[in-house]
C-alpha cells in the first residue's frame, strides 16, 4: 500500500563600478582590493570577511558566523544570525586562491567562505561528529515572508499571529532537507524589493526547523557531521534576489541547472516518445469496472483523450485487454509498485511485499544495534537498497519483478517512496550502506526502469535530486501538514481499505479541520515553487489518497490551483465515481488539455499575486506560450469573476473555466 528542479544564470563577473570601501577594516587581507590583478570577490580583515555576490555584498562576521547583506542600493539587512551555541575563538583569516578560511579549534570546524556564480558560498568541515545550528534565517525585523517548499510550496508572514500559533502547525516543526521538503532551498522577502535565496547544497543530514519568537517566524538550519554517515562536510549558499515569492526558487533553477541536476520533459520524450502521451492527461488509480476495458472505453465515451491509469496491488491488475483499449485510446498504464518493504511471505498483507527468500529479513536494512528497520506502517521492515543492488547481478530480483508487474503490457510504472528522500543507514555487516549511497542506488535502479526498461516512470513526492530519472511525481503538489498522517489513520471518519473495489481510504470524502486547511490549501499561502523549478521536467500532482473528490470543500481551490500551475488533477476511478463526476471530470479534463499541451514543456516564468490580498494570481510559462490568472475570491476581481480562471495561449483569446466544486 502507498506510504508515508529560465534557467536565469547568476553573474560570474560582478561589474560594481568604483572603487569599493572596505568597511572598517585594518591589516585587511584583500582578494578583491584596488591593486593589479583580477578581482577574486573576497576581502578580509577586522573580524569580518566581505564577499561580492550579484547585487551587493554579504559580510561574515568570523566570531559568530552572522552574515549581514548589503544591496547595491545601500539597502542592508541580516541574511543570518549568529550561530546557536559556543564556536568558541576564530583562528586566523587566510585568503588564498579566491577564498577566505579560518578555524574554530574548539569545536574542530574550518570554514571557507567564497564568491561562486554571483552567491555567498560558505563550506564547513567538521573533524569530529557534531551539529551546527546556522544558518539563522529570517530574524531581520524587516523580513515580511518566508518561502519553504513543502511539497508544491508555502509562503509564510513572519509576523501573522495564527502561523506563529500551535493552531497551524508549523512553529516547533522541523523538516529534513533530504526527506522533509521537495527542495532542499528556502526563501525570504524583504519590504523594498529585497529578498534571499538559501541552498543547502549538502541536503543529507541538515534540517530546517520552524521557531517562533516574540511573535515573529524564523528558522535554525542544523546539519549533523558524521564521518560515518560521510557527512563532514556542509555546504549552503547565500544569494540575493529582489524578494519576489519565487525568487528563491528561480535561484535554485539556476543553480540546479549550473550543476546539470535539470532532465527536461522534451528530452525524455525523445528518448521515450510514450512520455509525450502525459501531456494534457489527468492522472487516476482505478477500481472495480475502471479498471476494465469496459471503463476505459466509458472515459474515452465521456471525451477524455488524456489519462494515466495506475492501479493498486491488490491482486486485482489491469488485464491484458484492458491495456491494450488504454493504449488504443491514447492512455498510459501503470501498476503500483515498492521496492522498500518486505514483510513474512506467510502473513504479508500486500503482493509487493513478498519477495523471494531470502530477502525476508536478510535484506532487512539494520540499525545501530543490528534490528531490522520495522516498515512503514509497523510492517515487515524496510529493504536495504544495497543489498539488492548486489544481489541484482546474480539473482535478478528487481528484473523479474519488473517482468511480472508489466506482463500485462503496462507501459508505465510507479515507484513508491524511492524518489521521496526517505533515506537509511544501514549497519548490516553483510550490505553496509550510507543514506548518500542509498540516494545512488535508488537512482540508478530509477534510471534503469526509464532508461533501458523504457517504462514511463513515477514516483512518490519526488525531490528534485530525482528529476532527471522520472517523468511525474505524485504527491509533490500537496504541502503536507503534519496532522494530515493522524486524520488519515482515523477509519471511522477518514476511512478504511474496505470495500476492497472502492476503498474508503480513497473514496470516502473527508473534512480537513479549518485550521488543516487552512494550512494546506488556503490560495494566499500557496506559491508554486516546485514549478517554478521543475515545471518543464517533472509532471507533478497531488499525493493519490488525496484525490480531487476526497477533500469536497477543497475541490473548487484544487480545480483552480491545478490550472494555473498547469498541473494534472490526481483522481480515484470506479463505476461509482465515474457515475457522480465523470461529466464533471471530462470538463476540466478537456479545458486542460490545450492548456498542458502549449506549456507542459516549457518552464514556468513567472508568478505573481495581482491583488493586495493575494487572491488573484497569475502564472506565466515560457516566452509567453501561456498565460493563466486565477480568482480564488468569491467576487469578480481585475475583470475575472469570483471562482475562476482565465487562460490565454500564446496567440489566441482567452478562455475562462469557473469549476463547481463538489
Amino acid at each position: 500500500m502507498k506510504s508515508r528542479k529560465i534557467r536565469k544564470t547568476r553573474k560570474k563577473a560582478l561589474a560594481l563600478g568604483g572603487a569599493l570601501a572596505v568597511l572598517g577594516v585594518v591589516g585587511t587581507a584583500t582578494a578583491f582590493g584596488t591593486g593589479p590583478g583580477p578581482r577574486t570577490g573576497v576581502e578580509a580583515g577586522g573580524g569580518t570577511v566581505t564577499v561580492l555576490v550579484t547585487g551587493g555584498r554579504a559580510v561574515v562576521d568570523t566570531a559568530s558566523l552572522a552574515v549581514r547583506a548589503r544591496a547595491d542600493d545601500g539597502r542592508g539587512w541580516q541574511l543570518s544570525g549568529p550561530a546557536a551555541g559556543r564556536l568558541g575563538p576564530a583562528g586566523r583569516v587566510s585568503v588564498s586562491g579566491g577564498a577566505a578560511t579560518w578555524r574554530y579549534p574548539q569545536r574542530g570546524l574550518t570554514v571557507t567562505a567564497a564568491a561562486r556564480d554571483g552567491r555567498l558560498a560558505v563550506s564547513v568541515r567538521s573533524d569530529r561528529t557534531d551539529t551546527l545550528a546556522w544558518p539563522v534565517t529570517a530574524t531581520d525585523p524587516a523580513t515580511r515572508e518566508l518561502q519553504v517548499p513543502r511539497g508544491e510550496g508555502l509562503a509564510v508572514p513572519v509576523a501573522d499571529r495564527w502561523w506563529n500559533s500551535a493552531r497551524a502547525g508549523l512553529a516547533g516543526s522541523e523538516a529534513g532537507l533530504v526527506d522533509g521538503l521537495t527542495m532542499p532551498f528556502w526563501g525570504t522577502s524583504q519590504s523594498g524589493r529585497h529578498g534571499a535565496s538559501y541552498i543547502a547544497e549538502s541536503d543529507i543530514g541538515t534540517t530546517l526547523k520552524f521557531v517562533s519568537t516574540k511573535g515573529r517566524l524564523h528558522t535554525e538550519t542544523a546539519h549533523a557531521f558524521s564521518p560515518h554517515e560521510d557527512t563532514s562536510d556542509y555546504r549552503v549558499t547565500f544569494a540575493l534576489t529582489d524578494g519576489s515569492p519565487v525568487a528563491a526558487a528561480r535561484d535554485y533553477r539556476a543553480w540546479l541547472q549550473d550543476h546539470g541536476g535539470i532532465t527536461t520533459l522534451r528530452t525524455k520524450i525523445a528518448r521515450n516518445p510514450e512520455a509525450g502521451k502525459l501531456i494534457g492527461a489527468f492522472h487516476a488509480y482505478t477500481w472495480g469496472q475502471a479498471r476494465t476495458a469496459e471503463g476505459v472505453r466509458r472515459l474515452r465515451q465521456l471525451g477524455i483523450d488524456r489519462m494515466w491509469l495506475g492501479y493498486d496491488a491488490d491482486g486485482s491488475p489491469m488485464s491484458a485487454e484492458a491495456i491494450r483499449a488504454a493504449e488504443r485510446s491514447g492512455y498510459l498504464v501503470g501498476p503500483y509498485d515498492s521496492w522498500a518493504n518486505a514483510q513474512d511471505p506467510e502473513t504479508a498483507d500486500t503482493s509487493v511485499s513478498k519477495w523471494p527468500a531470502p530477502v525476508w529479513q536478510d535484506a532487512c536494512v539494520h540499525d545501530a544495534d543490528g534490528k531490522p528497520v520495522t516498515g512503514f506502517g509497523g510492517r515487515g521492515c524496510y529493504v536495504s537498497s544495497q543489498a539488492l543492488r548486489r544481489a541484482e547481478p546474480t539473482r535478478h530480483l528487481l528484473a523479474d519483478r519488473t517482468d511480472e508487474m508489466t506482463a500485462n503490457g503496462a507501459d508505465s510504472y510507479f515507484l513508491d517512496v524511492d524518489a521521496a528522500g526517505e533515506l537509511f543507514t544501514d549497519h548490516s555487516p553483510a550490505h553496509p550502506m550510507t543514506r548518500a549511497q542509498d540516494r545512488e542506488n535508488r537512482l540508478k535502479r530509477m534510471a534503469w526502469l526509464s532508461g533501458k526498461r523504457k517504462l514511463v516512470l513515477g514516483s512518490e513526492s519526488a525531490g528534485s535530486w530525482a528529476n532527471g530519472v522520472l517523468s511525474f511525481s505524485h504527491g509533490s503538489g500537496t504541502p503536507a501538514d503534519d496532522r494530515l498522517w493522524t486524520l488519515e489513520r482515523d477509519r471511522a471518519n477518514w476511512g478504511g481499505y474496505a470495500p476492497a473495489g472502492a476503498p474508503g481510504v480513497f473514496f470516502k470524502p473527508a473534512r480537513l479541520p479549518a485550521d488543516v486547511a487552512k494550512a494546506m490549501y488556503d490560495p494566499r499561502y500557496r506559491v508554486p515553487l516546485y514549478q517554478t523549478v521543475l515545471h518543464d521536467s517533472v509532471i507533478s500532482t497531488e499525493r493519490w489518497e488525496l484525490s480531487w473528490s476526497k477533500l469536497p470543500e477543497q475541490s473548487r481551490t484544487r480545480a483552480l490551483l491545478a490550472m494555473l500551475y498547469n498541473v494534472p488533477l490526481n483522481l480515484v476511478l470506479d463505476q461509482d465515481e465515474l457515475d457522480r463526476h465523470g461529466t464533471a471530470i471530462a470538463a476540466l479534463q478537456q479545458y486542460f488539455e490545450p492548456l498542458h499541451k502549449a506549456a507542459a514543456t516549457e518552464p514556468m516564468t513567472d508568478f505573481r499575486r495581482l491583488t493586495a490580498d493575494g487572491l488573484v494570481q497569475r502564472t506565466t510559462f515560457g516566452d509567453g506560450k501561456l498565460t493563466v490568472t486565477a480568482n480564488f475570491s468569491a467576487t469578480a476581481r481585475k475583470g475575472l469573476p469570483g471562482g475562476c480562471v482565465d487562460a490565454v495561449v500564446q496567440g489566441g483569446h482567452a478562455k475562462r473555466l469557473c469549476p463547481t466544486g463538489l
